[in-house]
């Protein structure tokens, strides 16, 4: 049984369990969530988007491989097993070409399955939900035809241990671009007919063995964020959702957009058979705060030639406001928004040159300038540790700040009894 399929076990049996996927490409925040692992044995889900990463590279340049291969160079240098990685595809399926034509389209979706698939990732989330150029409104039939179709390639590849979740009632890839009203929990007979459609779908086209391998289905338990709102997770609101995975064989639920909800509500969600637990832009929004704190720091040491590094973000996303133009309300909160906003739209400037220059001349300053424990505490609020300042301080400080994200949704997710070595390598 493989780690996933152990975990839904675990969580539809009654047990507070789930698991954290943490949704991010930024090398430096995933070091410091491998960092926050580095003590135990528990898996470690790491998850990549369609646009993110496909075959032709995606905004970060990678295809399924090198994403892969960087993922577990990034653990090995922070002394954690790769073995331990649960790789996942996320929203896989035509997005990235929903301009085009259906067929082409979905061609294109048909080769980025396969691409994830043999570089490794064994959870594979099945998204054909957006119309593409010649499509009309979607029937829930063809979008569930057009995901079994998608995973009889992934079973053609001849990989053993896959695990797939079905369903999209959330945002497209990289968040809500509209103002957020009132959202709707998923009516539980909706889910049931979106599985039973799979069902037919898989059925039909030979690939029902995978129906056992259908761990989660994704639905809309009424949370979500934009760039200045939080839609905080509401139990008894969701709690015919929650009964209602008891008539759905096996499987659990996948939140997505679980970003700046609370412990308690993360909590609420695993019990409510929320098990899988997406979270991306506030692992770098800590990150950023990470940074901008230590800004601070130049600030209080009086650091002869600051870094400026907020100046450059700012200057970056001006000059290039692909990244942030949809997301970011005009007016007078505009460039407070661009910056400190909760989808985070900074993420996508920190490649860039001029950035990363900051960035180094940010942690040098900071280190050079050897700020007491109290000063650091100040900026960041909260001590980092005991150590002297020293050339690690700036790393300290980040692996602080992120790791407080990580420690959250690890002890809703009842990871402070990770699975021991034998659990993971036998499902026991």
């Amino acid at each position: 049984m493989s780690v996933m399929l152990h975990i839904a076990a675990a969580n539809r049996a009654g047990q507070a369990r789930g698991i954290p996927s943490w949704c991010t490409a930024h090398p430096q925040t995933l070091r410091a969530i491998f960092a926050a692992y580095r003590d135990d044995d528990a898996p470690i889900l790491v998850e990549a988007t369609c646009n993110q990463v496909n075959q032709f590279g995606g905004y970060t340049g990678m295809t399924p491989a090198a994403f892969r291969a960087f993922v577990e160079d990034l653990a090995s240098d922070e002394g954690v097993d790769p073995a331990r990685l649960v790789l996942g595809g996320d929203h896989l399926g035509p997005n990235p070409w929903k301009s085009e034509p259906a067929a082409t389209a979905m061609a294109k979706a048909h080769d980025l399955v396969a691409a994830f698939v043999d570089a490794g990732f064994s959870k594979i989330h099945l998204d054909a939900s957006m119309a593409c150029a010649d499509d009309g409104p979607l029937e829930e039939q063809t979008i569930a035809g057009r995901a079994a179709d998608l995973c009889a390639v992934a079973e053609g590849r001849s990989r053993a241990g896959l695990v797939y979740v079905v369903g999209t009632e959330v945002p497209v890839p990289g968040g809500e671009t509209e103002a957020l009203g009132a959202l709707a929990v998923t009516a539980p007979g909706a889910v049931e007919n979106t599985w039973r459609l799979h069902e037919r779908a898989f059925v039909a086209r030979g690939v029902e063995d995978a129906l056992r391998r259908v761990i989660g289905i994704v639905v809309q338990p009424g949370v979500d964020f934009g760039n200045d709102t939080i839609f905080r997770f509401d139990a008894p609101k969701a709690a015919a959702l929650s009964i209602g995975v008891a008539r759905l064989p096996g499987l659990v639920f996948e939140a997505h957009s679980t970003d700046y909800q609370s412990e308690e509500a993360l909590r609420a969600l695993v019990a409510g058979h929320f098990a899988i637990l997406k979270v991306g832009p506030e692992l770098t929004f800590a990150f950023r705060q990470a940074v901008m704190a230590m800004e601070r720091i130049e600030v209080l040491m009086e650091v002869a030639g600051p870094s400026r590094l907020s100046e450059v973000l700012l200057s970056e996303m001006l000059a290039n406001p692909r990244d942030w133009r949809a997301y970011v309300a005009p007016g007078p909160r505009e460039r407070d928004m661009m910056l400190y906003g909760l989808s985070d739209r900074v993420r996508y400037y920190w490649p860039r040159p001029a950035a990363q220059a900051a960035l180094a001349k940010l942690y040098q300053n900071v280190a050079d300038a050897r700020p007491e424990p109290g000063i650091v505490a100040q900026a960041t609020g909260g001590l980092v540790d005991a150590m002297p300042a020293s050339a690690g301080l700036p790393d300290r400080i980040v692996r602080r700040m992120v790791g407080d994200v990580v420690r959250k949704y690890r002890a809703a997710a009842g990871e402070t009894a990770p699975l021991t070595v034998t659990q993971r390598l036998t499902g026991a």
